[in-house]
């Protein structure tokens, strides 16, 4: 796939720079030809200060040196100037082949490389324009990369129609989604880019006759996500505000609320998730619209959480966990036994108190917002999986929370501040909540600790595996809830080591 660019001054390189450097990944050589004076320098500069997420690094020509290398959070970026290269045979000295293994590289003058060159590479051609001062950039990149680099240049199209051409963009360093976020920025103004394309179904899970995203309520699109936020900024909770939407092609630009959290070096901030907690009660005292109208004047239907929902994501322990953890499946009768018993359990819900429930409400997606007052202290910034079902749901996503260990004395104190905010506001049944409390805890638990173990086996990010522990830990102490009795015993029997909390 090709493009051609024209760069009106240094700035416009940069710009482009920081284009290509959203785009690369591990194992991606970008050959940089052009004559002296064309650019390539500047070009290579503006591509490694965006991954540094650095603007005043100091990227030298590598003219004596041949190559300097750069070891970033995000990506290792070796950057080679072949122009004193008197043979291709010295490549193998300087190590270009490991270069590639480890990270990205750029090449300028790899016509001096002859056949050393990586054959399946992006390769751009810088000239000057005959007559002016304008640059001209075109790329060709091979197919395997071509997805990532047009949704790069999409999103520069992007920030242009909002208003945001010329703004600088950094890369995010991602969680567990499959969404990307930039900063984007300019001098006196900051936002932030989400680039969250449709995601296709995967295949149908044969139990459900459908992809597991539809059974689970997953959303596909960024719909749901402008739906939700949208809603709750309206309503004086502080999700972020909405600056851009291309609700088809999938690019939101956010408010950027900053990255002050909830918690610290040491684990939750008591007076932080305070005003969290605080934040739920208010949310759940609401009566939410089931369907929201979105700004192309369709409406999104926000979800049930309903039991199959429910019952697929603790189906991700018996599938991902229990392989992961003792090399085989359980047996066909335990399988459906766990089944039946998570069936039963959830028809105790029915005396649940319903609401929105946010689904990702806890450390990594809280916002602490120091200037602001009340519940608004508390910025929200992931929703987009937002279903109708038990309150009680978000209220153990936060106090049993997957990344930080939320001491047994906190937990107990602040579900007393939630029933006691509650019940201040009107009617509550406090048994009703804490029995779907412990039941919703378990149930979280449960999938956390069957996708944490797929995050490790089927997408190749093993950091997870160390929060298994602290999972485990919350589940052994949600079984021992009295309405959870029964899975206990299948718990103790089939899986003790998550029954006895020790990994």
């Amino acid at each position: 796939m090709e493009w051609s660019f024209e760069l009106a001054d240094e700035a416009a390189t940069v710009r482009l720079g920081e284009d290509i450097a959203a785009a690369l990944r591990r194992g991606d050589a970008v050959l940089l030809d052009g004559d002296l004076g064309a650019g390539k320098s500047t070009l290579a500069r503006g591509i490694v200060r965006a991954i540094a997420d650095d603007d005043a690094l100091e990227v030298p020509s590598p003219t004596f040196t041949l190559v300097q290398t750069y070891e970033t959070a995000r990506l290792t970026v070796s950057h080679f100037d072949l122009y004193r290269l008197e043979d291709p045979e010295e490549l193998d000295e300087l190590g270009l082949e490991d270069a590639l293994d480890g990270g990205a590289v750029l090449v300028e003058w790899p016509q001096k490389g002859g056949d050393r060159m990586p054959g399946a590479a992006i390769r751009i051609g810088l000239s000057i324009a005959a007559g002016s001062n304008l640059r001209q950039a075109r790329i060709t990149v091979p197919e395997s990369a071509a997805s990532r680099f047009s949704r790069s240049f999409a999103a520069r199209a992007f920030l242009a129609r909002n208003g945001w051409g010329n703004a600088t963009r950094r890369h995010l360093q991602g969680d567990a989604s499959a969404r990307a976020y930039e900063r984007v920025g300019e001098p006196r103004r900051r936002a932030l880019l989400m680039n969250a394309p449709r995601q296709p179904d995967g295949p149908v899970v044969p139990r459900y006759g459908k992809p597991y995203s539809q059974v689970a309520r997953l959303a596909e699109d960024v719909r749901a996500f402008v739906a939700i936020g949208w809603t709750l900024f309206e309503s004086g909770f502080s999700a972020p505000a909405l600056y851009g939407i291309d609700l088809d092609a999938g690019f939101l630009l956010l408010e950027d609320l900053g990255e002050d959290k909830v918690v610290d070096a040491a684990g939750p901030i008591a007076e932080r998730y305070g005003v969290a907690v605080d934040c739920l009660a208010a949310l759940h005292r609401r009566q939410w619209p089931r369907r929201v109208s979105l700004p192309d004047g369709s409406g999104y239907e926000v979800p049930p959480y309903d039991a199959a929902a429910m019952t697929i994501e603790v189906e991700l322990l018996i599938d991902w966990y229990a392989p992961h953890r003792h090399g085989r499946r359980l047996d066909a009768a335990a399988e459906e036994e766990f089944r039946a018993l998570w069936r039963a359990a959830f028809v105790r819900l029915v005396a649940a108190e319903d609401s929105w429930v946010l689904r990702d409400y806890h450390s990594p997606n809280l916002i602490w917002l120091e200037t602001r007052v009340g519940v608004g202290r508390i910025g929200i910034i992931d929703f987009q999986d937002t279903v109708v079902g038990p309150a009680a749901y978000d209220v153990a996503s936060l106090l049993q929370d997957a990344r930080v260990t939320v001491p047994d004395d906190l937990e107990a104190a602040l579900l007393d501040r939630y029933a006691a905010a509650r019940a201040k506001a009107g009617d509550f049944d406090e048994t009703a909540f804490r029995a779907a409390y412990a039941i919703m805890a378990a149930q979280r638990a449960t999938k956390v600790l069957g996708i944490f173990a797929r995050l490790d086996k089927r997408d190749g990010k093993p950091a997870y595996l160390a929060h298994m522990p602290r999972v485990a830990r919350y589940l052994a102490k949600s079984l021992r809830h009295p309405v959870l009795q029964p899975l206990a015993v299948w718990y103790d029997t089939h899986l003790p080591e998550i029954a006895s909390g020790d990994l």
